[in-house]
């Protein structure tokens, strides 16, 4: 039997098409969170005293981010924009659940949302429907109550993930014996030797592993010997510096190194793309923040601005470092973005950063918006919302606001200020004035809930 040369030739396009699109698997993900941890402490962003060589590394082999920032100075706000791609004020998810509940203040916070709910499309859920395994194993905080039963209607199994191991922070009653110091206090062992048997279980499937560590929380705990390790260190003596701190970063560093390692070693480092990135700032009043002001739970630069490092082998240019406006808002459809799926969640915020990662442009965002309309007892941050645009950076503090007590308004220019010093809002009225409007409408458009006057506080 003969067949025609012109049918022949489309049969072998059609095979080699077939077999070039086969080839074509798609990208993994290995995302690593860390809980508190602040941009200055790691030593790729200017550390000397925290040891982290296996996350510097990683920046040596992929692209540092220096203008990374949480969706909010406290963590469920900010995971619930990571899952979803939207801000925390337009999911009504703005402190951490569940929140301070006094209402002794000059203003009453709002009926915010204390759960994520269900009916929110996550990344997982859409990288689960396109065929990916999914996994989060550590701290989730988006439930209406941390623990069991009270936990369980909300967990990240009912958000996309296949396999899930919640995990808490070391505290009261739910302290096991596993978490005394000089075991596993924050459970970083059992997080992470739960990410290497999923990886070893999921080499040939495509897979989005979410490694959420709870670890440098408080309650400080460590292993005596890694602490006094630090402790004999001169540097110990300068504010930034903590050895509590130091000794649970090193041990966050070791997990990391094991995942990386064991990428590398099942040959997945070329199709899988690793992301270090902070849930929000460190805690200041263990360490300074230096070179920004405050801490955890403030909006500025030393609550928000956190370590974003990405490495995809070949992909992208081995040691690049960007200063482009990324917000965690822009997780979820950087992820689609890279897997090629092209079902994103309508009425999101975020926007995929893959052209910075591809060095196709050099900024993300023109703007970024925050809005916390509480009052956070650990810090003492005051109800306030702000805007980045471009260098300069507008606070609006809530009380002055609404019960006209005086100036609301602070002012930054942090490509010369990073530290925030300097007010301008005097100096410059103008920018000023155009950055309160775009905070104001940007409330508008997200559907922000405000504080409103606590006429018992008030009349006392």
């Amino acid at each position: 039997m003969k067949i025609n040369s012109g049918i022949l030739i489309i049969l072998v396009a059609l095979l080699i098409l077939g077999c070039s699109n086969k080839s074509e698997t798609p990208p993994n993900f290995v995302f690593v969170l860390a809980d508190d941890l602040g941009f200055s402490q790691i030593g790729c962003n200017g550390s000397n005293y925290y040891k982290t060589p296996n996350i510097d590394k990683l920046a040596t082999e992929g692209m540092r981010f220096t203008n990374a920032y949480a969706a909010c100075p406290v963590c469920s706000p900010t995971r619930a924009s990571i899952m979803t791609g939207k801000y925390p004020a337009r999911l009504h998810v703005t402190d951490f659940i569940a929140g301070n509940n006094k209402d002794n203040y000059p203003l009453s916070q709002p009926e915010w949302q204390k759960f994520l709910p269900l009916e929110e499309f996550t990344f997982a859920e859409v990288l689960k429907e396109s065929g990916y395994n999914t996994a989060l194993f550590g701290k989730w905080h988006l439930s209406k109550e941390k623990t069991p039963p009270g936990s369980l209607p909300f967990n990240p199994d009912k958000q996309g993930f296949d396999e899930t191991f919640v995990t808490y922070k070391p505290s009261g009653s739910m302290i096991q014996p596993w978490q005394e110091a000089e075991n596993d206090a924050h459970n970083v062992d059992t997080i992470t030797s739960l990410a290497l048997d999923f990886l070893e279980r999921n080499q040939s499937n495509p897979f989005f592993l979410f490694v959420s560590h709870n670890t440098i929380h408080d309650p400080l705990k460590e292993k005596a010997e890694t602490i006094q390790k630090y402790e004999n260190l001169k540097a110990t003596e300068e504010p930034e510096n903590h050895p509590i701190v130091a000794a649970m970063i090193e041990r966050l560093d070791n997990s990391c190194g094991k995942i990386f390692d064991k990428i590398n070693e099942l040959g997945l480092d070329k199709n899988t793309v690793v992301i270090f990135f902070g849930d929000n700032g460190g805690r200041d009043k263990y360490a300074k923040q230096t070179p920004f002001r405050a801490g955890k739970g403030w909006l500025y630069e030393g609550g928000i601005r956190e370590p974003l490092i990405v490495k995809w082998k070949d992909r992208l240019t081995p040691g690049t470092v960007s200063d482009a406006l990324i917000s965690s808002v822009d997780f979820l459809p950087t992820f689609l973005d890279i897997g090629d799926i092209k079902d994103v969640p309508l009425n999101i915020d975020g926007k995929s950063f893959l052209p910075v990662l591809k060095e196709e442009k050099s900024e993300n965002h023109n703007n970024l918006f925050w809005h916390y309309p509480h009052y956070h007892g650990g810090s003492g941050m005051l109800p306030a919302g702000a805007v980045r645009s471009g260098d300069y950076k507008l606070i609006e503090w809530y009380e002055p606001k609404l019960l006209n007590t005086g100036n609301s308004i602070e002012l930054f220019d942090l490509k010369k200020d990073v530290g925030e010093t300097t007010n301008l809002s005097k100096q410059l009225p103008e920018k000023a004035a155009e950055l309160k409007t775009l905070l104001e409408n940007w409330r508008i458009e997200v559907g922000a809930q405000m504080p409103t006057v606590n006429i018992n506080a008030t009349s006392n």
